[in-house]
């Protein structure tokens, strides 16, 4: 049975204060994007405060769901790293209690966010999500002549459809305008083009003043006024400027919900997979009634006369049919109207494909979100668990605290899961992807990446340890780092300067030795190092003498000496003999040509280093002898 410990209840405590600290955090953060999104929508509309409080309610209650899985990853790895950076982890891990151990705790608790989360989308987030579409599309009705678009027409204003060629944002002129008055009688509609005009609100919000330039007014005439004259249909006008007062209630006043509550965010899980059902028949429905209408279309009237079409059956019952044989004994305009009404019927079918298939593209649409929103329910909530499973482990391995190191690593993932998430539902929105592969291509990428920073994190892993890293790219280029050997307090035994100054003295005799058999400022021999390697073992035996001499001399008191034993170098015994350890590589090397140079030139410098080394050890060790003959220690 399971029990919480006092350890879990101490884990839990730091993951709940920073969890709520975060989440609010991540809930402003995605709210200010969300807000940058539709700034145009509220700005210069006249919006009380009532309308921007529930727009700015909804739009948090929106992106709860999204908050959730960032602020479990960003606390569980704070959390976690401020454990290791405290030493605690280490604590806990000696107390024989394993890193999946600890985590028990959270797991519990991130299960009961996942759940909530899930809750929250399936009947607290269809709700919000059609009270914020309904604001939204009263927002942009609001103040019409900041929402009319380029290049189409624009319907929002009652009994007027405004067509406008461009807009200046900056002087809010309309040019190229074109503008159709409505209304139910025919008699009354009139149609006005113009060269430029300008679309404002009046003091009492009440109408919109149309102010039109160099344009020309077409309208219909009433009967009464033409008499009965049937020769002037409409009248035309001329005019340089014209000022129209269109009726417009400006007030603020929410629109109707019938085309909101089709959309597949607005429903809960139950409500989806009702109107999926509906959505298939009607689409089953369809795709029956056209394959019958194609059934019932292949016999066709033919295009040949009862005489040609008996020459076609005697052909047709011999093996020797063709239809270009058939096609060549007809005369030169049966031909040609062969062929205009072969043309003719395929473009005609051509045609009721191209429709069909707008009709059904619509509801195939349709039910690919409300299949994608079904799903999204339970991979946003799963999100949850998988983060976490991410940013502890992270933090264990990492072992750094605050809002540093964490923020930027949680930024990366979530940008990752953000652009994988994004990128599948919009490709199975479209029906680029298959809607099980684009919704699943996330979980993919992040669930194998879970299992391997937890097993890492379990296993004491150095994978993201920062030391390793910076030591590895310190060898690849060369680096290395300075002794610093200080004088020590309290020295419990003292050096023997005697063995130590005859170790250097033969130590000297043995580099001047080396220095006659090997001329390390030449190039080295290709074919010795890529393919006929053979190991420097003097190079090992003096680095290996040097540094046993050099812990001896550091109990000294004389700070000659140890200034003196500073300034030794860090051997590297092997990289001016080969790349690698291993001979494959090294003839691999050797082949790739650009890697094989590289390798070269860089075990050349290595020799030349190894001399200009030799040659300061040789110095000092002359100078450290000379200091211990001097003060006869």
């Amino acid at each position: 049975m399971f029990r919480f410990k006092k350890l879990d209840i101490f884990i839990a405590k730091q993951f709940g204060l920073l969890f709520a600290g975060t989440f609010f955090i991540s809930l402003f953060v995605l709210m200010m994007q969300f807000l940058w999104k539709y700034v145009d929508e509220l700005i210069g509309k006249g919006l009380s405060l009532d309308v921007l409080g529930q727009f700015f309610w909804y739009m948090s209650l929106m992106m709860v769901p999204q908050a959730l899985p960032l602020a479990i990853l960003l606390s569980s790895l704070i959390a976690y790293g401020n454990l290791g950076e405290s030493s605690e982890l280490t604590a806990i891990k000696s107390a024989g209690i394993s890193l999946l151990q600890s985590f028990r705790g959270l797991i519990v608790i991130t299960v009961c966010i996942a759940l909530g989360s899930f809750y929250f989308q399936n009947y607290i987030g269809p709700d919000s999500q059609k009270h914020m579409a309904q604001l939204l599309i009263s927002m942009k009705q609001k103040s019409p002549e900041l929402e009319i678009p380029e290049g189409v027409f624009y319907s929002g204003i009652p009994q007027t459809n405004l067509y406008v060629e461009r807009k200046d944002l900056n002087t809010g002129h309309l040019y190229n305008i074109m503008v159709y008055r409505m209304t139910d009688s025919y008699e009354d509609q009139a149609i006005i083009l113009a060269d430029s005009g300008m679309l404002q609100s009046t003091a009492e919000k009440k109408h919109l003043v149309l102010n039109l330039w160099s344009g020309e007014w077409f309208e219909n005439m009433p009967l009464q006024t033409m008499g009965n004259s049937a020769s002037v249909p409409y009248r035309r006008e001329t005019f340089a400027h014209k000022h129209i007062v269109l009726d417009f209630d400006n007030d603020f006043s929410l629109t109707d919900m019938a085309g909101i509550s089709g959309n597949a965010r607005t429903k809960s899980l139950a409500k989806i997979a009702h109107d999926k059902d509906s959505l298939v028949r009607v689409s089953d429905s369809i795709g029956h009634a056209y394959y019958k209408e194609a059934q019932a279309m292949i016999y066709r009237e033919p295009v040949l006369k009862p005489v040609q079409m008996k020459k076609v059956e005697k052909l047709a019952a011999r093996d020797a049919f063709s239809v270009d044989s058939l096609y060549g004994k007809l005369r030169p305009e049966e031909r040609r109207r062969v062929i205009d009404q072969a043309l003719m019927t395929a473009q005609q079918a051509v045609g009721d494909l191209e429709f069909k298939s707008m009709i059904t593209k619509d509801t195939d649409t349709q039910i690919r979100q409300h299949t994608l929103e079904m799903i999204n329910k339970f991979t946003l909530s799963m999100i949850c668990i998988i983060f976490f499973f991410i940013g502890a482990p992270l933090g264990a391995i990492i072992r750094k605290g605050g809002l540093g190191v964490p923020i930027i690593i949680s930024v990366i993932v979530y940008i990752v899961f953000y652009l994988l998430d994004n990128t599948g539902y919009r490709m199975a929105r479209q029906g680029a992807w298959a809607i099980w592969f684009g919704k699943g291509l996330s979980p993919a990428v992040l669930i194998p990446t879970a299992i391997f920073f937890t097993y890492k994190a379990n296993n004491d892993s150095t994978v993201f340890n920062v030391d390793m890293y910076l030591n590895l790219f310190m060898r690849l280029l060369g680096l290395r780092v300075k002794r610093h050997i200080s004088g020590k307090e309290v020295i419990i035994d003292d050096p023997d300067y005697g063995k130590d100054a005859d170790a250097l003295e033969r130590m000297n005799l043995t580099l001047t030795e080396y220095a006659r058999g090997h001329n390390l400022k030449s190039p080295p021999n290709p074919v010795k190092v890529f393919f006929k390697y053979q190991p420097d073992h003097v190079v090992e035996q003096m680095s290996e003498e040097l540094e046993a001499v050099i812990e001896d001399l550091g109990n000294t008191r004389n700070k000659l000496i140890l200034s003196e034993i500073n300034k030794y170098p860090v051997l590297v015994v092997k990289a001016h003999t080969r790349p690698f350890e291993r001979k494959w590589m090294n003839i691999v090397s050797a082949v790739i040509v650009p890697a094989g140079l590289f390798f070269y030139l860089r075990m050349w410098r290595f020799r030349l280093r190894l001399f200009r080394d030799m040659k300061i050890i040789k110095e000092t060790n002359e100078a450290v002898i000379a200091e211990i003959r001097e003060k006869q220690l």
